[in-house]
Formats: C-alpha cells, sequence, structure tokens
C-alpha cells in the first residue's frame, strides 16, 4: 500500500508581504497627510486672522481631555481584568460548559486583557474631550457675588462649577460600572464565580474586589444625590423653574436622606469586603429602592396632592416670588421701568404738535419690501445682489440723526451662468462694491427710496469721507473662496466695477492690497488649500503668485463664531461705514441653562418672526442671557475686532480667563463706532418673550395670571410674531427722540380665543452715544407702557382688519390692483404719540409677474377708531387729525404721482361738497362689478357668447363708474 503526504501549505511569499505593507504605510501616510493638510490649513487661518490661540487653546485641551478620559478609563478597566484573572482560583471545579468557554477565549486572553481597556479608553476619551468647555469653564470660574434664595450659594457655582461636577460624577459612575461588569465576567469565566445547584458561590478575592466596587459606587451615587438636591434649582417645575414648597419641604429633604442612605450602603459593602456577608449589603440595596420610592416619589406626591393644591398660594407664594425676581435677573430685566399710560383715542387737530421730532422720523420704507425695488435700481449688473430684508442704521447729517435703510452691493455668483469658469468665479469676480442707504422716512414722486448713498463708483454722504473703502471682500454672499494679491506694478485682473475710468475702458480693474487670508505663495501652501477645496487649479495656475492670498470662510458671522466660539450669535449682522471702512456689525451673547430658579426660554422659538426663520442653536433652552461682546468684521480685509460690551458678565470673565488677550475692551471703541452699535435685536426678543408673564412685580399677580401678555402675530403672517422695530422716537417721559426699539404686547390666549387690544408698549433705548469708549447712559434702559385697562385700544390685528374692512379704503385698494398690479402692506408700526397710539403701514403697489418693483404709493394710519388713506404719510396725518395734525412727516415735500382714486377723509365733515364720494356708491359699484364678473364667468362655461359679451359690457360700466367716481 502507498502513502503520500499532504502538501506542505504555501507560504506568503516574502515580497508579498512587503507590498502589503508597503501599501498599509502609504495609506497611512496618506491619510495622515490629509488630516495634517486641515489642521494646517485652519492655524494658517487663525494665524493670518491673530486669534492662533484660540485654535491652541482647543487642540490643547481636546488632547488634554482626550488623554484624560482614556486614562480615567483604561486604567481602571485594566487593573479590574487583571486583578480577577490574577486572584482566579488556581484549581477550581469548573463545568464543561465554562472549560468550553475557557477554550475559546484563552486564545485571545492577552488580546482581550489589553483591547477591551484601550477600546473602552477610546470611548470615553472622545466623550471626555466633547466637555472641555464644561471643565475648562469650572477651572475657570468667577463669583458672581449674587447668591440664590435655597443654598444661599453663589450663582457662580451653578453657572460653572454644577456642570462639571455633575458630568464628572456621571463620568466616575461609568468607569465603575464598566469595571464592575468586567470583574464580573472575567470571575465567572475563571470559576471564582460559581453559580450551580441553586446556589452562588464567590471566591473570597473576587468577593473583596467586587464588593469594594460595588461601594464605591453607591458612594459616587451617594454623592449624586446630594448633589441632586442643589439641580432641582435649574428644573423646570409645575409653574416656575426651581423647587416650590413640595420641592423644598418634601424633595431636597428626601434627597439628603437617600443620599444618607447610600452611605450606609456603601458602608455595608466594605464591611462585606473584610467579613464576606452579603446578606446586609443586599438588605441594605433593597431598602435604598424601596425608601427611593417612598421618600422620592411617594412623600412629595401626598405633600403636593393634600398640602399644596388646597392652600397652593398661601405656601407656594413665597417660591413664585423667588422665580419672579431670579428670571428677571437673569435676562436682565429688573430694571425695567414701568409707567401707566392712559390713551386718548380723540384724534384732534394739532395732536401731534408736542411730538414732531417723532412724526419727522417715522420709517414709511418698508426694509422687508423695498428689497426688490433697490435691487433693480442699484443692481446695474446680473452678478450683484443685495441682502433682503434691508437692514436699518441712522447716521448724522448735517448734525441732524436721519434713519435710513441700508444693505451692501455684494456679488451673486450665480448669475455667471456659462461664464462660470475657475478663473472668473476665483480670481476675477472677487468682491462686491459699495453700500446703498436710502431714508427711512421719505419717498420720491414715484414712490421710491431717497438714496442718500448709490451708484457705482460710489457717490453720497459715506463716500464723500475720506479714504472711503467701498469694495466688500467679506460679506454674508461672498464667493466661497478667492485668490488675490500681486506684486506692485502687476496688470490687475480683479474687477472692481463695471464702469471704465479709461478711455474706451468699460470696466476698472483692482488688485487687493489688504491682508484678508493666509498666504499660498508657497508651492507646499497652495498643495495645501489645493486639497482642502479639492481644486488643482489651485496649484496650477499661473495667475497664482508670491503675493497671492486665499479668501475664505468670509461670512462675518462665521469669522466671528470661529474666533470666538463660546459666543451665540444675533441672527442680525448689518453693515455700518465706520471711520470710513464697511464694517459688519454683530452682537455676542453669552448663555446658560443653569441660573437658579429662572424661567428657561426656547431661544428658537422667542426670536422666530416674520423676518427671522426658525434657527438651531447648541443651546436652545436658556434661563440666562446677555449681550456680552460687539463684535466688527471689516468688509474689505476681514479684521475681527471683539470688544468687552458687557465686561460685567461672569460667563464672558470665565471666557477670558479661557482665551486671555482675544477681547478688547470697551474703552476702544472709536466714537464713531459707538455711533453704530444698537440694542440687539434677538436679546430684545427674548426679553419680550419673558416679560410676557413677568412683566408683574408679585407672586399673587403671578399666580392668578390675569395679566398674562404675549407678543401679536404679524397681522401680513398670521401665523409667525410681528418683529420689534428700530425707530428714532420720543417715548412718553424722556426729554427728545432717541434710536431705540419697539415691540407691543396683547393679552395671552389659548387657541384661537384671542383679544387683540393693546395692553402694554415696550421700547428700549439702543443709542450707545457717540463718545469714543463710553456707553450712553441709558443704553439699554428697558421702558413699559402699561395701557390702562379703562381705556381699549386697538392692537395690529384689529387695525389691520380695519383697514382691509373699511369700504372707502377697499375700493381705492381695489383699484390700485387693476391690471397686472398687486398691492403689499408695509410694517405696520405702532407709535406712542399725540397722547395715544398711532399705527402707521405704508401701501406699495409692484406689478404682479415680470419684473417686480414695489413703490410707495398710499400711506394708511389709525388712531382710536379713526382712520386716513392718503398719498404720503404727511397728508394722512394731516387728514386724520382733523385737517392739521401739528407736525410734519418726512415725505411732506413730496408731491406724489397722480393715483386713480383720491383717499378717504376720516371721521365726520361739514363740508356740504364733501371731497370723497358716498360709501353706499362705491360699495354699489363694486358689487355690480362683482356680479357682472361672475355672470361672465358662468356664460363663458356654458358657451352662450350672448351672455358673455352682455356680461362683459356690464363689468366695463362699472368699472367706469368705479374711476368716476373716484375723479370727483
Amino acid at each position: 500500500m502507498t502513502t503520500t503526504s499532504a502538501p506542505a501549505p504555501a507560504t506568503p511569499s516574502r515580497s508579498r508581504r512587503i507590498i502589503a505593507i508597503s501599501l498599509a504605510i502609504i495609506v497611512a501616510l496618506v491619510v495622515a497627510f490629509f488630516i495634517f493638510a486641515n489642521l494646517y490649513a485652519d492655524w494658517l487661518w487663525y494665524a493670518q486672522l491673530g486669534f492662533e490661540s484660540v485654535l491652541l487653546t482647543q487642540w490643547i485641551a481636546r488632547v488634554v481631555m482626550f488623554l484624560v478620559g482614556f486614562i480615567a478609563m483604561a486604567v481602571p478597566v485594566w487593573l479590574a481584568i487583571q486583578l480577577a484573572y490574577r486572584l482566579r482560583p488556581v484549581y477550581a471545579r469548573l463545568s464543561s460548559q465554562l472549560d468550553r468557554y475557557q477554550e475559546v477565549v484563552e486564545p485571545l486572553r492577552r488580546l482581550a486583557m489589553w483591547g477591551i481597556p484601550i477600546f473602552f479608553g477610546f470611548f470615553s476619551g472622545f466623550a471626555a474631550s466633547a466637555q472641555w468647555e464644561t471643565t475648562w469653564l469650572w477651572f475657570n470660574g468667577v463669583a458672581t457675588k449674587l447668591t440664590d434664595p435655597q443654598f444661599h450659594l453663589d450663582t457662580g457655582f451653578y453657572l460653572f462649577a454644577m456642570p462639571f461636577y455633575s458630568a464628572l460624577l456621571g463620568f466616575i459612575s461609568a468607569v465603575l460600572i464598566v469595571c464592575l461588569l468586567v470583574t464580573a465576567l472575567v470571575a465567572y469565566l475563571y470559576g471564582s464565580v460559581r453559580i450551580g445547584q441553586r446556589e452562588l458561590r464567590i471566591s473570597k478575592a473576587a468577593r473583596i474586589q467586587l464588593a469594594v466596587i460595588a461601594g464605591l459606587y453607591l458612594l459616587v451615587q451617594a454623592a449624586s444625590l446630594w448633589f441632586d438636591r442643589y439641580k432641582t434649582l435649574v428644573e423646570p417645575g409645575d409653574r416656575i423653574t426651581g423647587p416650590g414648597y413640595t420641592g423644598v419641604n418634601a424633595i431636597i429633604p428626601g434627597l439628603t436622606i437617600l443620599s444618607i442612605v447610600a452611605s450606609i450602603v456603601a458602608i455595608l459593602f466594605f464591611v462585606t469586603a473584610v467579613i464576606g456577608r452579603w446578606r446586609y449589603p443586599l438588605i441594605a440595596t433593597a431598602l435604598l429602592v424601596v425608601s427611593a420610592i417612598v421618600v422620592g416619589i411617594g412623600y412629595p406626591w401626598v405633600v403636593n396632592t393634600f398640602q399644596v393644591r388646597p392652600n397652593q398660594f398661601a405656601l407656594e407664594g413665597e417660591f413664585y416670588q423667588r422665580g419672579i425676581d431670579m428670571t428677571q435677573q437673569a435676562y436682565g430685566i429688573d430694571a425695567l421701568e414701568k409707567s401707566d399710560f392712559q390713551a386718548t383715542t380723540d384724534a384732534k387737530a394739532g395732536a401731534l404738535r408736542a411730538d414732531a421730532a417723532t412724526t419727522a422720523q417715522i420709517r414709511i420704507m418698508d426694509p422687508a419690501v423695498i428689497s426688490p425695488t433697490v435691487r433693480q435700481l442699484e443692481q446695474f449688473r446680473g452678478y450683484y445682489q443685495f441682502a433682503d430684508p434691508l437692514d436699518v442704521d441712522r447716521y448724522e447729517i448735517d448734525g441732524v440723526s436721519q434713519d435710513t435703510v441700508v444693505s451692501v452691493r455684494e456679488l451673486n455668483m450665480d448669475q455667471l451662468g456659462a461664464a462660470a469658469s475657475w478663473q472668473n468665479t476665483t480670481l476675477v469676480y472677487t468682491h462686491g462694491y459699495g453700500v446703498v442707504a436710502a431714508a427711512g422716512n421719505d419717498r420720491t414722486t414715484d414712490g421710491d427710496p431717497v438714496f442718500l448713498e448709490r451708484g457705482i463708483p460710489a457717490a453720497g454722504f459715506l463716500s464723500d469721507q475720506e479714504d472711503f473703502e467701498p469694495r466688500v471682500y467679506f460679506g454674508e454672499f461672498s464667493p466661497t473662496y478667492s485668490i488675490v494679491g500681486a506684486p506692485e506694478g502687476t496688470t490687475p485682473v480683479e474687477l472692481d466695477y463695471p464702469r471704465g475710468t479709461d478711455e474706451g475702458s468699460s470696466e476698472t480693474k483692482t488688485t487687493f492690497t489688504g491682508g484678508g487670508g493666509p498666504s499660498i505663495g508657497s508651492v507646499f501652501n497652495r498643495l495645501i488649500y489645493a486639497l482642502k477645496f479639492q481644486s488643482e487649479q489651485i496649484l496650477f495656475s499661473d495667475n497664482v503668485n508670491e503675493d497671492s492670498q486665499i479668501l475664505y470662510d468670509r461670512d462675518p458671522s462665521l469669522r466671528v463664531q470661529k474666533a470666538a466660539p463660546y459666543l451665540t450669535l444675533d441672527s442680525d449682522p448689518y453693515p455700518s461705514v465706520v471711520d470710513g471702512r464697511i464694517v459688519w456689525i454683530i452682537d455676542g451673547y453669552t448663555l446658560s441653562s443653569n441660573y437658579p430658579y429662572s424661567t428657561t426660554v426656547s431661544l428658537q422659538q422667542a426670536i422666530s418672526d416674520s423676518n427671522t426663520t426658525a434657527q438651531r442653536f447648541a443651546l436652545d433652552d436658556i434661563n440666562y442671557i446677555r449681550n456680552s461682546v460687539k463684535a466688527t468684521v471689516d468688509a474689505y480685509d476681514g479684521k475681527v475686532t471683539l470688544y468687552a460690551w458687557d465686561d460685567k458678565d461672569p460667563m464672558l470673565q470665565a471666557w477670558q480667563n479661557v482665551y486671555p488677550s482675544t477681547v478688547k475692551p470697551i474703552s476702544e471703541m472709536s466714537g464713531d463706532l459707538m455711533s453704530h452699535v444698537r440694542y440687539p435685536t434677538d436679546l430684545f426678543k427674548v426679553q419680550r418673550y419673558a416679560l410676557g408673564v413677568y412683566h408683574v412685580d408679585d407672586a399673587l399677580s403671578f399666580y392668578q395670571r390675569d395679566n398674562a401678555w404675549q407678543t401679536p402675530n404679524d397681522p401680513q403672517q398670521d401665523a409667525v410674531l410681528q418683529p420689534p422695530y428700530y425707530l428714532t422716537m420720543q417715548m412718553p417721559g424722556q426729554d427728545a427722540p432717541t434710536y431705540s426699539m419697539f415691540t407691543s404686547f396683547i393679552p395671552a390666549s389659548e387657541g384661537t380665543a384671542s383679544r387683540n387690544v393693546l395692553m402694554g408698549y415696550l421700547a428700549v433705548d439702543s443709542n450707545a452715544g457717540n463718545e469714543a469708549g463710553v456707553k450712553g447712559a441709558d443704553y439699554g434702559k428697558l421702558r413699559m407702557l402699561v395701557v390702562d385697562a379703562d381705556t381699549t385700544i386697538p392692537g395690529p390685528g384689529q387695525v389691520q382688519n380695519t383697514f382691509n374692512s373699511d369700504p372707502l379704503i377697499s375700493s381705492q385698494i381695489n383699484l390700485l390692483k387693476q391690471g397686472q398690479s398687486e398691492v403689499i402692506n408695509g410694517n405696520l408700526l405702532t407709535l406712542p404719540v399725540g397722547g395715544g397710539l398711532l399705527y402707521v403701514q405704508p401701501v406699495f403697489v409692484q406689478a404682479s409677474s415680470g419684473t417686480q418693483l414695489p413703490q410707495l404709493q398710499k400711506v394708511l394710519v389709525a388712531f382710536g377708531n379713526e382712520v386716513a388713506f392718503e398719498d404720503t404719510l404727511n397728508e394722512a396725518l394731516d387728514a386724520l387729525f382733523g385737517g392739521d395734525s401739528g407736525a410734519d412727516a418726512g415725505d411732506g415735500d413730496v408731491i406724489a404721482s397722480p393715483g386713480p382714486t383720491p383717499s378717504p377723509t376720516p371721521g365726520e365733515t361739514t363740508d356740504p361738497q364733501p371731497t370723497q364720494p358716498p360709501a353706499d356708491e362705491y360699495q354699489a359699484a363694486l358689487q355690480d362689478a362683482q356680479q357682472a364678473m361672475l355672470d361672465r364667468q358662468t356664460a363663458l362655461q356654458a358657451g352662450d357668447l350672448t351672455a358673455f359679451a352682455e356680461a362683459d359690457d356690464r363689468l366695463t360700466a362699472a368699472v367706469e363708474k368705479l374711476i368716476a367716481l373716484g375723479a370727483q
């Protein structure tokens, strides 16, 4: 019999192993280089901006926290595994099943003993690195010198220490749980723990290890329960945030008891480690669970049900007052100045004489409507665009403060079409040009804005300044990246503006000379950015030279966010011309959700209105906010400057310790910049949201909720809130008009059962003055008019309904809609003038299709129950107030283009020859026209051409009658 030996298994050739290892090394190097390229590009960007310390701080903090988290998890887990394995019983009798388990596990034992700690270490390291801000804030926290009303601890403990301790205890608990699980698993696999024949046997070594870990875990839980007492001060309750009577007298004492019980149970586990009796800690653990149910749930329920609810205000009043006081502190509304306002409703002649300075600045150019008009008049080329809505600002012109509607002329790369080559989008079309400013209170004869600054090249009161720089390289619509800069004497390639300065030239070119981006003059830097933007043209283009810079991350908000990552930014950056430069001004907020006894507000919900869409925030539910920083971004070179606007803010003080030398003191703000900063929009919205309930000062009113308010919906968009608005106006009690922001309140209601009458009117002084480094004395002062309950003042919704339903106004609106036109109602402004509340709404007309150019044609005004509808605001005010309002509006010199109809005169008239046709004639003519249209449509559907012609004749006659009535 012949036998053949089995062939020896083929072994991989040495060359294959070398190739495989080489490929692995190459792949690792490529991945590492891409990671390095991304980090190095970030470093270049921050270094050019002058904020490299911000990036370095983040890198160091994340690495340190990763290492701490990795070591703090991996080392205890490794020790737990090693102890459980080394202290295993050597001669333990194992079951056949455990023998099979060991056979499977043993080849991987060494790998598992190191791999499991590393695996959990990596996860905890990444988790810890995500908490670096919490840790650094705790380490750099400051005292606020304000204490909470329950434990009398400094509120800085809740802002800085409490989040850190909470995260730390959670982390330690996770480490101990993992250690307990791996200890039990190893002990079971190697016979230290045996289960069988209704019996549990644990070796002495395993018992000590498991009992000690369990005892440590319960000690941590005891600390957590003790710490949870403080967390009750920031947890939402039934009516307030923080503990009420039940919380103070049942929940907090219960947590104290449970913490003590948990400590005792932990001690019993330590005792078990010595004496080996499991009965005592297990019974104590069961008692802890029962205690948690009885003390933590049952007792508070009994107190709340049988004590608090029958005597709610008597027992809860003290805690409601805590909620009022602490909420007002947290949102900066504790200095609110309230005054009763007995509004008059009689529109008497000369009533506005005392408010002449206010009426002169009433804005009739709605920034949310006229953006298409500005675009049509000032865009010049398809590759330019303006913001929609426009922004508002004010400038001093000839010694008089002038409210303006402003926007920057930026690029619109989407309009390049077939010309959108890499060279055009990167090297040629690099920047916008100029700012457009129009008077907010004036109009032309045709209803267009009156421009104070316009054109290409720029012309107006702003460009007349010395060294004015009109170019906009950094804006809200800038290209993703541009490559700019060249040696002196090089022929410019950047399009400056589409108008030639040389004979025969159709455009003007320029070369960027600022320091707006990292240098890509070296081949290495070009390679880095070619990888970042995945564009080989950056590497190979001949237009990139030794002086080239790459501009990117050009949105002003993004630049500020990267320079100050701890800030939440206002949703409305706005451009201003400051000291001859176009700059973007951005408000930055410090937020917290840990201010004791302060109610929680959803930031997204509070700031959403018809001008601001809902946004996502890293921290949405807040109960503390401060406008701590004013930031500017130079539109030419992108320079970011941060100013400590509220240097008393503890959150800002802590962050300044984290990022030292990044925020300048307010003393370095120029007088021109001070004259353009304003009270921030989003902060005002959050404050008005809180004031809907917390404008009351006593607990009884809060409890009864008999005076709760809400912001009215926008009359033009019923599902969203009406936005606040900036105006230069004089509030009752003020000596002179000042630039302020305003909003109104109506009664709070559930569902559709709302009563749209005015209950309150809120203003905040937004004028910071014009003295360098000195904030205006009244800046940020909140003034509230509480409308007298005996006088019914219609709210915005009621006034809009009156405008829409008035037969004379409706007839003229319908005439404005004739042909291919549509009517747009502008913002409805509420103004406390003439001893009452005046409503003003501009009315614009534009084509319903094609080129749309909204033009101001009419102005609606209302006071009390009287309304007027005229071509200009000045005429409307005179018509409303008995023929002479006593004051002039900003459009007093405008002679409007003749409209299709005159305007109605409000109220009764003693003129035997009325200037307006009777309302019943208008209504009859309108009804005839409507019926004729219905009959014509019915005839057309039935195919009856005779009836169609007859109805068409009646429609023509009705329209002619309306026109004739309007000509009277």
